[in-house]
């Protein structure tokens, strides 16, 4: 037990650290700088391959979906994200975990 909690302080340590770095200089920093797009740029590509290696290498319980179930629900994800609700994050997502559940209902 000793040992879960020192193994939860120093993550936690470790965690509010970079926090508190972060609030003590992000008053010094200009967001339209060239290093905050470029580090826009790099988060963006990672989350685009993430996302391709769920669609074209799944595990866990994705990898029970088909191709064209994860591919369907991406689709719902992204129309439901861009088309019809103007950036809604949370309506995207329920959109496409929605697709995918009933492709695979229907599946069954």
């Amino acid at each position: 037990m000793l040992e879960l909690a020192l193994v939860v302080l120093v993550c936690g340590a470790a965690t509010y650290l970079w926090r508190g770095l972060g609030v003590a200089i992000s008053g010094h920093l200009d967001p339209d700088s060239e290093a905050f797009r470029w580090i826009a740029c790099v988060a963006f590509a990672m989350i685009a391959g993430l996302v391709m290696r769920m669609l074209l290498i799944p595990t866990g319980a994705l990898a029970e979906t088909a191709f064209f179930e994860r591919l369907s629900g991406s689709a719902a994800a992204l129309g439901a994200y861009f088309w019809l609700t103007r950036r809604n994050l949370f309506a995207g997502v329920l959109a496409g975990a929605i697709t995918v559940w009933l492709l695979k209902w229907f599946a069954a």
